[in-house]
């Protein structure tokens, strides 16, 4: 199988934006030669009690959800999801400064995306 071009973000938990501290808690990978829009999220609640102990970890897991959610184009994640893999990819890495951000959107070549996508969330998250 070929290389193929694909794009990733990384998905950070900023919970005092005014302080700008940051854990990555996902990665976003898109392929659009191989059709493939994706997202892996895991929050490490013990990090992120040591950057915000008031935090609700919950909160911040379902919002995560979300994210893997809309990537993966359920039909119960609401109209973003409805939206085609591109129109989702960018939905999904346009900049916020929630609590939940994304990183800027790099590029690579691979010829897996998936296999891609858990080698970034191993280098990346864990």
């Amino acid at each position: 199988m070929a290389d193929q071009p694909f794009q990733y973000a990384i998905v950070r938990v900023v919970p005092r934006v005014e302080r700008g501290e940051c854990l990555n808690a996902g990665v976003i990978v898109l392929c659009r030669p191989r059709r493939y829009l994706a997202a892996k999220v895991g929050l490490d609640q013990g990090r992120l009690a040591a950057l915000a102990p008031d935090v609700d970890p919950a909160t911040i897991e379902s919002h995560l959800a979300a994210i893997e959610r809309i990537a993966r184009g359920d039909p119960d994640a609401g109209p973003i999801a409805a939206l085609g893999q591109g129109e989702r990819f960018h939905w999904l890495v346009a900049p916020s400064s929630t609590v939940i951000q994304p990183s800027e959107v790099h590029t690579g070549l691979c010829a897996d995306p998936a296999a891609e996508l858990e080698h970034l969330f191993e280098r990346l998250v864990r």
